[in-house]
């Protein structure tokens, strides 16, 4: 199976992402990320109106590595011409910039910005032909299949994006109504897919190696894009690059998980500080856990730690005896 993939002129080895997520897709995650085997990684959302009129938190969010590439930058907003000078903003920072249209969550819907674009096809045209017009950077737009069950309308969002100028299209298949209810509609990725040009990136309901496989068979798209199915579970992309490959794909031992996780700690104390990287490390061993042998006294050990000894004790005696 054909792993490359295309952005305009950013050639990836393969077809494999790492999804915007806020909160989640700092510096440390996307390192392990790509440790194994996503070809792009992208930031958290970054907010336009913070990067355009007080920057410096909006910059911190797009901090990286001469590791950390290639890199997209994930912006957010619902005016043209803030847009197109957030991106002329991060011109040397990235690799790819995309615009946000999908984001369900109601604080940035309420701004008009993520999924409420949906509403506005008129708007999408002119945010994507404005930032089109400000770089000269790989561009892609991420959308939903609609605002709600009786407005679908990614085909039309999605020929828009592509007659503006967008290098490429990733569909996450639910409406905002939907938020991450019920079953993500692969259908509407194979239609979109028929219908543009250019490459169609999938997301939703990808947990599994398998879950990437039968995404990339059913509908035809040139990449998928891996969010939740990569909390703790960084190793989703070596699996799904073996099973592409017509390999056995090879699960996490103990002790793999183990040093990830302690990785994934020291990495986070070396860029936000221990007293930050153990409150915010509380919820990825969290999902580190998931699945496994008592898990849930482990979760509620966790979130009582308040140091990083602690939690690195906690760590080995729960990953490494058993």
């Amino acid at each position: 199976m054909k792993t490359k993939l295309k952005i305009g002129s950013l050639e990836l080895a393969d077809n494999l992402l790492l999804a915007p997520m806020a909160g989640i897709t700092n510096l440390p995650m996307r390192l392990l990320a790509r440790e194994q085997g996503a070809a792009l990684c992208f930031t958290e959302m970054v907010s336009v109106n913070g990067l355009v009129r007080d920057g410096e938190k909006s910059f911190a969010l797009m901090r990286s590595s001469a590791a950390d590439r290639p890199l997209g930058l994930q912006l957010f907003g619902d005016d043209p011409e803030l847009l197109a000078a957030g991106a002329e903003l991060c011109e040397g920072l990235g690799d790819l910039i995309d615009i946000n249209m999908g984001c369900p969550v109601r604080k940035v819907v309420g701004s008009g910005a993520g999924s409420a674009l949906l509403q506005n096809p008129d708007r999408v045209r002119s945010i994507v032909a404005a930032v089109r017009s400000a770089t000269s950077l790989p561009l892609t737009v991420k959308i939903r299949s609609g605002w709600g069950a009786d407005t679908v309308n990614y085909l039309l969002i999605g020929r828009i994006a592509q007659d503006e100028g967008a290098d490429a299209v990733t569909l996450h298949p639910r409406t905002r109504a939907q938020l991450f209810d019920g079953h993500a509609d692969w259908q509407h990725i194979e239609q979109l897919k028929k219908t543009l040009t250019i490459p169609v990136i999938g997301s939703g309901d990808l947990f599994s190696a398998e879950d990437v496989l039968a995404m990339l068979n059913m509908t035809g798209c040139d990449g998928v894009m891996i969010a939740r199915g990569a909390l703790g579970n960084p190793w989703i992309f070596r699996e799904a690059l073996a099973l592409q490959r017509g390999s056995a794909k090879i699960p996490p031992a103990p002790e793999e998980r183990f040093s990830v996780a302690a990785r994934h700690l020291a990495l986070f104390a070396g860029t936000a500080g221990e007293r930050v990287a153990v409150r915010e490390m509380r919820k990825h061993l969290c999902w580190y856990a998931r699945g496994l042998q008592g898990a849930a006294q482990f979760r509620a050990a966790v979130n009582r730690l308040e140091d990083r000894a602690g939690m690195e004790k906690a760590m080995y005696d729960f990953f490494m005896q058993r």
